[in-house]
């Protein structure tokens, strides 16, 4: 039996954050992974393979509607599977730089599943090494999640898949039909959809992405339709009918949707089962999240849970904040946790959207006198020489402090533009619209967008 002061079980974004965390602090950490190699989900079958394969479908979006280089797509049209490889330098750059931090930083990793034997012990076995048993005075559950699974729908059918086993798909699927049009299935329709599929998106709820702003959410929907996508929305499951050559949804409407591939991607399940969770009081809930309380601990405060085990917001970067601040309150109980909302949201659609701070529904619903900003990315000349037309910049602010309260772009690099705003808005010192309009900004840049976005604003004001 070896013994840590913290024992950190999964090596994604929020594992890596809590380990860095504390061997930065000269404590002595272990991490745990059942995969043969690093990096979790994030790394192997989620975030980076994904947004490689996105951003290889953009590029040859562009060289499609390109004048110089439609000839040339047209003559040499790379395949599904082609354009998946594209990920693996990738991933396996990302996984040799952080099996680096972990050695630098002297962090042992055992491979293997992780279950507690008791409240400081856990066993982790492996396929191929002895059974280890770790002790630690406090552990951080990081296990991540997978993509939920009806019980009867049959995931092993070819034509049948989920967000993790559609980046393994073998085929150019001629149509794809995705149920569930959350983050991901919004995404995987924008890949599709500009790979030449024919694509319907079915949708639980009554419009896309209802927690963004609505302007920003419509933006969305109207180009997804725009670039040939078919949205219905409202629809509920009834069940699938895989066949040989093809793959039937039945809704409960009564309408039947046939296409070449299935991809499911209503929901996720967290990656609690088989630790023996339950058996030391640790709650969880229908779907597997581990249940937290504002500062990350379970039910047994020495065992902290963070990332996509404990549910929304699920994204990477959030999740490497929860982890290093469960490290943190390892160390000094007394700090607070950093607010969510000051963490930006990143949707890797094409074009993208990203967005952080309050919403116009949240300030209209809490009575804040506000006003709006608009840049529309046609009127910018970087945006006119890259062809990246489409899209806008919103700001909300305070109408009388003129505090910025929002950030909301839709477009291309989105999720790098929404920084700037971020930034100003953490800063009580330097938030205020006229920030943008007293900034010089590189011209021609899409960072003069706030700039024309402040005046708009400014120019609304009585």
């Amino acid at each position: 039996m070896q013994e840590f002061d913290i024992v950190v079980i999964g090596s994604g974004p929020a594992g890596e954050g809590a380990a860095m965390m504390a061997a930065k602090n000269h404590r002595r950490v272990a991490l745990v992974e059942r995969s043969v190699e690093i990096g979790g989900g994030c790394t192997h079958w989620g975030t980076i393979p994904s947004k490689a394969l996105r951003h290889a479908v953009k590029t040859l979006s562009d060289l499609r509607h390109n004048p110089l280089t439609r000839n040339y797509y047209n003559a040499n049209p790379p395949e599904y599977p082609q354009l998946l490889s594209s990920a693996d330098k990738v991933v396996e750059s990302q996984i040799a730089s952080r099996r680096r931090y972990y050695e630098r930083n002297r962090v042992p990793v055992f491979e293997g599943s992780a279950s507690f034997l008791d409240a400081n012990r856990i066993e982790v076995r492996g396929e191929s090494a002895a059974p280890e048993i770790l002790k630690a005075a406090h552990f951080v559950i990081a296990s991540g999640s997978r993509p939920y699974h009806p019980p009867d729908l049959d995931f092993t059918h070819p034509r049948v898949k989920d967000s993790d086993s559609i980046l393994r798909y073998g085929h150019h699927p001629f149509s794809v039909t995705i149920f569930g049009a959350g983050v991901i299935g919004c995404e995987y329709a924008s890949i599709f959809v500009n790979l030449g599929a024919k694509v319907t998106l079915v949708n639980t709820q009554d419009r896309l992405l209802s927690f963004l702003d609505e302007e920003i959410a419509e933006a969305l929907s109207y180009h997804l339709r725009e670039q040939g996508c078919l949205i219905r929305h409202q629809e509920e499951y009834e069940r699938v009918e895989p066949r040989e050559r093809d793959v039937v949804l039945h809704l409960k409407s009564g309408r039947r949707i046939k296409s070449d591939v299935l991809l499911w991607a209503n929901g996720r399940t967290g990656n609690s089962d088989g630790m023996g969770l339950a058996e030391l009081g640790i709650a969880l809930n229908s779907r597997g999240q581990v249940l937290v309380d504002d500062c990350y601990r379970t039910a047994l405060p020495h065992i902290y849970a963070v990332g996509d085990v404990i549910g929304p917001p699920a994204l990477a970067s959030a999740a490497s904040v929860q982890g290093r601040f469960a490290t943190q309150h390892i160390l000094d109980p007394s700090v607070q946790p950093q607010p969510l909302e000051m963490i930006p949201s990143g949707i890797y659609t094409i074009p993208e959207i990203s967005s952080v701070g309050r919403t116009e529904r949240d300030l209209h619903a809490a009575r804040v006198p506000y006003e709006v900003g608009h840049a529309a990315f046609k009127s910018l000349a970087r945006a006119q020489m890259t062809g990246e037309t489409v899209g806008m910049l919103k700001l909300l602010f305070h109408s009388e402090t003129l505090q910025v309260l929002g950030v909301h772009c839709f477009g291309d690099r989105a999720s790098e533009i929404v920084h700037i705003g971020q930034t100003v808005m953490a800063d009580p010192a330097t938030n205020s619209i006229r920030y943008f309009i007293n900034t010089t900004f590189n011209y021609p840049t899409m960072a003069e967008a706030y700039r024309v976005a402040a005046h708009n604003g400014l120019n609304r004001l009585a």
